[in-house]
C-alpha cells in the first residue's frame, strides 16, 4: 500500500506547524514560505540536524526574527557578489542552533545549496504542505482562478534561480486503519532527504581559452582531475575550432557533484587557471534558451 498523505503530515507534524506560524501567524508569502521552510530542512541534511525543532513554540518575534536571516541566505544565493556583514550575518540562527553558521558559507556553497533547496521544494515541501496550501490560496483567491482538484500554482514562481513549482492535487484521505502497520519513520523517513536529483546542467562548467594559446582536451582533463581528484570530470565537449585560429576557444566541461562546481569558483563567478602556460577561465555554465 502507498504511504497515505496521513502518514505524510503526522510525520512532519513539526514542520507543518512551523510553516503554518510563517504563513497565517507571521502573513508571509506561500512562496517566501516554501523557500524558507525548504532551506531549513536542506540543513537538516548539510550538517545543521534539528533546525525546524528548534523553531517549534518560539514566540512569533523570535520565529520572524529566525525568517528573516533565512530570507538573507535565499537572498545571498541570488547575488553573485552578496554584501555579507561583520560577523556572519546570521547570529540569531547560529545562537539557536548552537553551530557557527554565517552567510560566507552560503557564498562559498552557493550551487551546492540551490541544487539541495530546489531538491527539497520539489520533492518535499509542496507535498507536506499540499492541503495547507490549497486551503490558504483558496479562502484568499490566489490561486490564478483555478477551479477544482488539480495541479495548484503558487504566485511568485517561477522563481529566477529555484525555478518553477506546482503542488500537486489533494488526495483521497485513506482511514487510519488502512495504513501500513510497519513502524511509520520507516515508510516515510524518505521524504526528510533531499533526492540526488541534480540534473548534468547543475554540474556543468563553461571554460574559454585565450586566443592563439591552443588549449587541448587532454590538458582540460588533465588540469581539473589533478586539482580536484581523478573521478571529478565526467563529459568534456570541446568547441568547435575557430576558423582563423583552427583552435576551440571554449567548452563544456560535465562535473562528478554540484558541490565540485563550488569547490572550483570558490564563492567567485570566474575562476582562473594555467596549464602549460596556458589560462583557462571557468564559471558556471548557464542555458539561456
Amino acid at each position: 500500500m502507498p504511504i497515505t498523505e496521513s502518514q505524510i503530515h503526522l510525520f512532519h507534524k513539526m514542520d507543518r506547524e512551523v510553516f503554518c506560524c510563517l504563513l497565517l501567524k507571521l502573513s508571509l508569502e506561500p512562496s517566501q514560505c516554501l523557500l524558507i521552510m525548504s532551506l531549513w530542512l536542506w540543513l537538516e541534511n548539510a550538517g545543521y540536524p534539528n533546525v525546524v525543532p528548534q523553531l517549534v513554540g518560539l514566540s512569533n518575534p523570535l520565529l520572524n526574527a529566525m525568517a528573516k536571516e533565512a530570507q538573507a541566505c535565499l537572498q545571498c544565493l541570488e547575488d553573485d557578489s552578496p554584501r555579507i556583514p561583520r560577523g556572519g550575518g546570521l547570529p540569531l540562527t547560529s545562537t539557536l542552533l548552537e553551530k557557527e553558521i554565517t552567510l560566507q558559507l552560503f557564498h562559498l556553497k552557493r550551487f551546492t545549496a540551490i541544487a539541495g533547496i530546489k531538491s527539497v521544494l520539489n520533492n518535499v515541501s509542496v507535498r507536506i504542505f499540499s492541503d495547507i496550501l490549497h486551503n490558504v490560496l483558496s479562502i484568499n483567491n490566489i490561486s490564478g482562478g483555478r477551479s477544482g482538484n488539480g495541479p495548484l500554482p503558487i504566485p511568485g514562481f517561477p522563481h529566477p534561480v529555484f525555478g518553477n513549482v506546482t503542488v500537486p492535487p489533494l488526495m483521497p484521505e485513506v482511514p487510519a486503519e488502512l495504513w501500513w502497520s510497519d513502524d511509520l519513520e520507516d515508510n516515510v523517513s524518505w521524504s526528510s532527504r533531499p533526492s540526488d536529483d541534480v540534473r548534468d546542467e547543475d554540474k556543468t562548467m563553461f571554460l574559454t581559452f585565450s586566443r592563439g594559446f591552443p588549449v587541448s582536451e587532454a590538458e582540460v582533463l588533465q588540469l581539473f582531475t589533478t586539482n580536484f581528484g581523478e573521478s571529478s570530470v565526467r563529459v568534456i565537449n570541446m568547441g568547435e575550432p575557430d576558423a582563423a585560429n583552427e583552435q576551440p576557444l571554449f567548452a563544456t566541461m560535465v562535473l562528478d557533484s554540484v558541490a565540485t562546481v563550488d569547490e572550483i569558483l570558490m564563492g567567485k563567478r570566474i575562476a582562473k587557471f594555467k596549464i602549460n602556460g596556458k589560462h583557462i577561465w571557468a564559471r558556471k555554465y548557464e542555458n539561456r534558451d
